[in-house]
This record gives C-alpha cells, structure tokens and sequence, in this order.
C-alpha cells in the first residue's frame, strides 16, 4: 500500500504542479489580448479565440487541481485507516500488566482526534510543499527572461518567506505538542474522575474536582490560542513579504511603461504585453508560498501526532504472548502446568521463579508478600505477559504464539477487578450477544452462587451492566466472572485476590464458587494472601520478595 500511495501522490502534485503552471499561457493570452487594446491593433488571436482557451485552460486547471486534492485526500484517509488499525492491533496484543501503556482515554484521544491531523498534512501540506519547490523557480525564469531588475525582486523576495516560516515553525510545533498533550491529560483526568464519582460524592469532594477540571480547561484553552496565536504570526509575515514583493514589482513596471526607467530589461524597453505578462505572474509567484503557509500549521499538528507515535514504537508496551485471535479449538486433553526457568524483568529488577508442576486438577494457592510475583506469576501462566528469561509449559510444550490462543481457550480468569462488558448480564457471563444456552446460563449462575445476584437487578439478566458493572458490587463482580468461567466449561481457573477487600460473607460465596468449580475437575491457581481460602487448598507455593 506504501508503495501505491508513494505513486498516487506522485500523480496528484504532478497534476497540482501542471494545473498551477497553466496560468502561465492563460497570462500569455490576456497579456497579448490587453496589450493589442492599449495600443490600437487587432488582437491575435481574435477576442472569442482568446476567451474560449482562456475558459479551456481554466476549467482544465480547475479540474487537474481538483483531481489532486481528491488523490491527496484519499492518500490521507487511508493513512490515517491505517495508523488507526496497526494502533488497535497493538493495543489488542499489549499486556494488561503493562506499567507504561496509555489511559484508554490518551489511546481514544490519539485514535479519534489526533490522528485525524495528518489529513490536512497529507492533502494539502505536501502538495503545496511540492507545488513551492517548482512552480515559483518556473514563474521567476520566465519573468526574467523578459526582465532581470523584475526577476531578481522576486528571487529576493521569495526566499525571505521560508526562512522566517522556518523559525516560526519551530515555535508552530512546540506549540501544538504543548496543545495535544494538555488535550490527552485532560481526558485521562476526566476519564479518571467518571470513573471515581462515588467516591468524590463520598468525600464531599464534587467542588474542589470541579474547580480543578476548571483550571485544567483553562490550560489547555490557553494552549490552544498559543497555536493560533503562532498561525496568525505565520500568515502576517507571509502577507507583508509577498504584498511588498509584488508592490515592488507593480512600481518598476508601471515606471518602465511610462519610459521613466529604461533599465532592467536586455537592451530593448519593456513592451506592455511584457510588463501586463509580469504582473499577472507576481501574484502567482508568492501563491504556492500562501498555500504552504496555509498548511504549515498542519504541518506543526502532524509532527506533534508523529513524535507522539514515535514514542510509542520506542518504548512499546510489553506483549501478550500469541496473536490474541480466538482459537477455533482449544488444547486437547488434561494438561499439567511447569515453568522452567521462568524470569521476568519489571522496572528495574528481575523476578525470579523456582521450577513449579501443577498437575490437573489440583488446586494450588500463591501466596507471598506484596511485590514478591504474585500477579506476574499468574500472567506469566495465561500468557498475559512474555517472559524475561526461561519458559512456561503447558502439557510438556512451550507456551509460544502457537500455543497461547488455544491455552487461553479453556481457561477462565478471576480478576481483583472484573471487567465488564458494556452489554446486558446474560452477555457478559455468555461472552455472545446471540445463541445462549439458557439452561448452561441458569447452571452457571447457580453454581457460582450468582443466582441471587441476577435477582436483585431490575431487569433480572437482561440488565445493562457498564464496563465498570453498574448495579453489582465487587464480590458480585466477581461471582459473575466465576460464572462466566463455568459457562466456558474452563478446564483451568486462575484467579488473582478473589477474595480482597470483601467482607467475610461476601468472601465466604466466592470461595464456595471456586470450590465448587473444583469439585467439577478444573484446575484451580489462585494467588491470594487470605489465610482461609489457602487452607482450603491441595498445595501452596510461597513466593519470597525477589523469588
């Protein structure tokens, strides 16, 4: 595709360039037809010769402009399509222990919004950036082929407008990679805060957020008229080189005609159809330039969008193990569980781990102080993460890209905070908007002690339920996703502090529902730090901080 754009956007600044240029006979043409006029003589050619290329030639460079700025568009789109789609894959395959990804709302921000400012860079800043480097050399051999003094105004002219364009530039890119990551912050902030309204209400805190969210409104409002502020400079600056330029220009004609100077052109006066010929180019000599100036902002806007980019292929976020496709089948038969060798490096340490066998059905608790692996041993198990240094295996294989999809098949994960799926309950423990076994449905919710859960809802199962799980609590939270699990008919549970920051009886159903899905043959890894629910399992492995 990169190399069709490259030749797509070839065509269109060729079709830019010749549609600018045909002014040059179209100037010709008046230039003769006026100078005839002035001085008494039949025009040739005729006045309706004339008018009839004149409008030809017109709605040919209309047409040629037009045809560009559509190929240029469509260039950009599709670049944007595709900076769009290799971000979501990107984001698919990232780990969720990742410590340097982005918010959702930067991701959704940088998807939806900054991204969208490469458009104008690429329909418009690169074919005025192509139409500058030829079209003004074109006009300023013809000019002075006619008229050195005329040629050289304009080469002097010229230049002085991108050099200053140059050093606005730089301020015109700091300002608006300022802009964009105020609007970032901004939305992470806010996101941030939706998601801890109750405890703002709780806290009494509703009017120092408010006040806050104010201020950082008012941030970025203000960095928003500093790019502005650089765009206005930029065109000012254009304007007063060009108007001067072409004043310049205006004044050494009109004086030349009227036989005041009898210099600046190659030994012969300068005839009226030659100085009508090089007004009507000096505008169109600084005309690329205004386009150019036009688009430098976008310009600014894009290389703010790229550096962000940029960053993120630096440092990507750390990648789930396979290709995050849903595997058709899961893998075959009772699979033990083995890490050989297992490291990971987190920050600037490296966790170590001892060789472990899980057999399947075996209920295996992990325990340890805060810090010591927990969490990373089990993301390490479902391939959430790639390893550091040694392997984890599943029924005596690697668990590698091939493997990893079809691993996580028949598994099931019990997160200290579940996430939900912005659809009604029966969706979220089923995983499918359609086709849902009701009998399978019933079971699992019975099974999980969840039961009494759909009960309590308004709606029952067809209840919305946001991504956060609007109308349940924690616990019920996740008796919902041990549910969910046993829907699946999961053959290995892994469950991360089930139990935290509930209450006794709340903790007491959850442990029932692990159990009981144990009593049905599935493989249970929880790590936890509560005392009962360790004592209620086959094998505990200690993690030392470290190891």
């Amino acid at each position: 595709m990169a190399r069709r754009d490259s030749r797509t956007m070839a065509i269109a600044s060729g079709l830019s360039v010749l549609s600018a240029l045909l002014w040059l006979p179209q100037a010709w043409l008046v230039s003769r037809f006026l100078a005839a006029l002035v001085e008494g003589h039949a025009a040739v050619p005729g006045p309706l010769v004339t008018a009839g290329v004149f409008i030809a030639l017109g709605v040919t460079r209309h047409l040629g402009d037009a045809l560009a700025g559509r190929q240029a568009f469509r260039i950009g789109q599709r670049l944007i399509e595709g900076e769009r789609i290799a971000l979501i894959d990107e984001e698919s395959l990232a780990s969720p222990l990742a410590s340097n990804g982005q918010t959702s709302a930067a991701l959704a921000t940088l998807l939806a919004g900054k991204l969208d400012s490469l458009l104008p860079w690429a329909s418009r800043y690169r074919l005025a950036a192509v139409k500058v480097a030829i079209v003004p050399a074109v006009i300023l051999i013809v000019v002075a082929s006619m008229s050195w003094l005329a040629g050289i105004v304009l080469l002097v002219a010229g230049p002085l407008i991108p050099v200053f364009m140059a050093l606005i530039g730089l301020a015109a890119r700091q300002a608006s990679e300022k802009q964009m990551v105020a609007t970032g912050t901004l939305n992470s902030t806010l996101l941030e805060w939706l998601n801890a309204a109750s405890d703002i209400r709780l806290l009494n805190a509703e009017a120092l957020t408010v006040d806050r969210f104010r201020q950082s409104a008012e941030t970025l409002r203000a960095k928003t008229m500093g790019v502005l502020r650089v765009a206005f400079l930029s065109s000012t600056v254009l304007e007063l080189f060009s108007a001067i330029g072409i004043a310049l220009v205006a004044v050494y004609v009109g004086f030349a005609l009227l036989g005041t100077f009898s210099f600046g052109a190659y030994g012969t006066p300068l005839t009226i159809a030659e100085g009508i010929f090089i007004l009507l180019l000096a505008p169109d000599f600084f005309q690329p330039l205004r386009d150019l100036a036009s688009a430098w902002h976008d310009k600014a806007a894009a290389l703010a969008v790229a550096g962000e980019l940029a960053g993120r292929d630096h440092e990507p976020a750390p990648r789930i193990v396979g290709r995050g496709a849903r595997a058709d089948t899961p893998l075959a038969g009772e699979l033990t569980i083995a890490t050989r060798g297992l490291r990971y490096q987190v920050g600037g340490r490296e966790i170590t781990f001892s060789d472990i066998e899980i057999m399947p059905g075996e209920k295996v608790a992990i325990c340890g102080p805060s810090g010591a692996g927990k969490t990373t041993l089990i993301g390490l198990l479902c391939g959430l993460v790639r390893p550091s240094g040694g392997r984890v295996e599943i029924g005596g294989l690697p668990l590698d890209d091939d493997r990893a999809d079809a691993w996580r098949a028949m598994i099931g994960f019990v997160g200290q905070h579940p996430h939900m799926l912005n659809a009604s309950l029966r969706a979220n423990v089923a995983l499918s908007g359609e086709r849902i076994d009701i009998a399978r449905f019933d079971t699992a919710l019975a099974a999980a002690a969840a039961d009494g859960v759909v009960a309590a809802l308004p709606q029952g199962a067809d209840t919305r339920l946001g991504e956060n799980g609007s109308g349940v609590a924690g616990g019920e939270a996740r008796r919902l996703t041990i549910a969910r699990a046993i829907y699946a008919d999961a053959k290995v549970i892994f469950a991360d502090e089930p139990t935290a920051d509930l209450d006794v009886a709340t903790a007491e159903r959850v442990v029932e529902a692990l159990e009981m899905i144990g009593r049905q043959g599935a493989t249970l890894v929880v790590a936890t730090h509560d005392p009962r629910l360790i004592a209620r399992f086959d094998r505990v492995i200690t993690l030392e901080a470290g190891r």
